[in-house]
């Protein structure tokens, strides 16, 4: 099982030419930040754990990976969602049909009945005991470091051998946990990290990389005032679709494309630095987003 390693492509888009580290090339159920979120659960002897537990959307990258992580330990898996469209539960589709597949038992608020956040149910409500294992939303907690520092190092071996200047790694952001830590093992060797709020703004993101860390934050950058996740932008499918045009190879529709629209103006402004993209994988995810977006402006 291949969770490190990944190989590194130079790329054209828009007149920019750029390096992409192919971390959606690494184990199918495991590829991009998720294979390094939980590169430290793969690898540990938890011979009292028998549940694994977490909480986010129903279509959540996360959730996928995670269920593959219980399966392979021989976990039993919990997941706890708000809510779970009608359309999704007849007819399963993406991150939920994999999860599914993968043994996941999953658990509606609005079905049972309880006004919890998910979060908070499982905290109240759900009894825990040595043999349960919670994962925050998306994978935001210290374990991710150890996976996340690998794949600091992976590019910092890389950039000793390749051109003269100034390399920028660049990634979008969710709960923001792989841009951390990257900027924390990276910032000392003089290499900046720059992404973007891919839910909610700067100042929601910036309270996520405070709950890990006060210190080493990446760089956040922006060209709407918020960013709702989960909406049809137009921008974000023609960006996608030019991504895929120019450089063919898939990207995830949820971040990707707006991190590259934060990313044309700041690299028409940084032609001195080297890009490094990180490839966040979660192409499963596409099976249920690109038919909205088909619908929508096709």
């Amino acid at each position: 099982m291949k969770l490190s390693e990944s190989p590194i492509t130079q790329h054209s888009y828009n007149g920019h030419t750029f390096f992409l580290k192919r971390d959606d090339m690494l184990h199918s159920h495991f590829s991009g930040n998720k294979a390094r979120k939980l590169m430290a659960l793969m690898e540990a002897k938890n011979s009292e754990i028998k549940t694994l537990i977490s909480y986010g959307s129903a279509q959540s990258n996360a959730m996928y990976s995670l269920a593959a992580l219980a399966q392979i330990k021989g976990w039993n898996f919990e997941f706890y969602v708000q809510h779970i469209p009608t359309w999704l539960k007849n007819t399963p589709i993406g991150n939920y049909r994999g999860a599914l597949d993968l043994g996941m038992t999953i658990t509606s608020m609005q079905a049972i009945g309880s006004e919890l956040h998910p979060r908070y149910y499982i905290e109240q409500v759900r009894r825990l005991d040595e043999t349960t294992l919670v994962v925050p939303e998306g994978g935001r907690a210290s374990i991710a470091e150890l996976g996340v520092k690998q794949l600091a190092m992976e590019i910092l071996e890389w950039t000793r051998f390749e051109g003269k200047k100034p390399f920028v790694v660049a990634l979008p952001s969710g709960t923001g946990t792989t841009a951390l830590y990257l900027s924390k093992h990276l910032k000392p060797h003089g290499i900046e990290v720059v992404t973007c709020a891919c839910v909610g703004d700067a100042d929601y993101l910036t309270e996520q990389f405070n709950t890990l860390e006060t210190d080493n934050h990446p760089t956040i950058l922006s060209v709407r005032d918020k960013h709702h996740f989960g909406r049809l932008y137009q921008s974000d499918y023609e960006t996608w679709k030019a991504l895929q045009r120019q450089t063919d190879i898939e990207f995830d529709l949820l971040y990707d494309p707006y991190m590259w629209q934060c990313l044309l103006p700041w690299l028409t402004e940084n032609q001195d630095k080297a890009l490094i993209y990180i490839h966040q994988g979660g192409l499963l995810g596409n099976e249920s987003m690109l038919p909205r977006y088909q619908r929508e402006f096709d």
